[in-house]
């Protein structure tokens, strides 16, 4: 007896599915497991490392391919790879109830762990614990947010911690290395977030070791210093200021 598949059909192990509707139907991309987060964080870039295949299916776990006119009448293109990074990007991840379960516990665990390497008691400057942080992010019910990056969500629980706990960021060390003809022009615009200048050393170039910098200073580098013309101007490297023991 001779078994086929209809050319019309791909069959698919191990996949993770996005699904996109429009103009009334649906369509449906087949991706490998964990790697499209990776992609919409941008951390992955390579599309092969993403997708298990360039084809648009109707129904990837039946393996029934789009029709050509379908796509072209849905997204106005045939170009099927084109196609799929549409649906990448801006489709719905289709995961089961038990894989989501445990994808928002290990979400919510990094963003407690991202708060706790961040911030300290700022009455006794000593960091917390994660699963301080942990239970104080449950007591105010803080919801996870699959399609936001646990960074972005590390920021925002240290906003609503402030009104349930006594917390603020960790001051840093910074270094920066300045070309010496636009070392004094950018030294007096870092100045006022520093607030203890550990030392100045001027030679081919402006060094700047500042004790201690504000608040917003720590922001930007976490947001890789988002300066004008920065990557140009200056190297930066930072190290977070040694701590006592979590507190127990």
């Amino acid at each position: 007896m001779s078994i086929f598949t209809p050319t019309n059909q791909i069959r698919l192990t191990n996949v993770a599915v996005v699904r996109m509707k429009r103009a009334g139907k649906r369509f449906e991309i087949a991706c490998y497991k964990n790697k499209v987060v990776g992609w919409r964080s941008g951390v992955e870039k390579d599309l092969d490392e993403v997708l298990q295949t360039h084809s648009v299916f109707v129904n990837v776990s039946k393996g029934q391919v789009a029709k050509k006119e379908d796509l072209i009448s849905a997204f106005g293109t045939d170009d099927q790879t084109e196609i799929c990074k549409q649906i990448l990007t801006k489709g719905e991840v289709q995961v089961s109830d038990k894989e989501r379960h445990t994808q928002l516990e290990q979400m919510f665990r990094d963003i407690a762990t991202i708060v706790a390497d961040k911030c300290v008691n700022p009455e006794t400057k000593r960091p917390y614990t994660v699963i301080l942080i942990e239970r104080a992010m449950k007591d105010i019910h803080y919801s996870v947010k699959p399609n936001k990056s646990t960074k972005q969500q590390a920021l925002e629980v240290i906003k609503q911690l402030k009104e349930k706990i006594k917390i603020e960021r960790a001051h840093m060390r910074l270094r920066f290395i300045l070309p010496v003809n636009e070392g004094k022009k950018l030294k007096e615009k870092l100045k006022p977030l520093m607030k203890v200048v550990e030392s100045e050393d001027y030679g081919q170039q402006l060094e700047i070791v500042p004790e201690e910098v504000h608040q917003v200073l720590w922001s930007w580098s976490y947001r890789w210093c988002e300066l004008p013309n920065v990557d140009e101007l200056w190297t930066l490297q930072e190290q977070v200021l040694p701590t006592a023991e979590p507190s127990p």
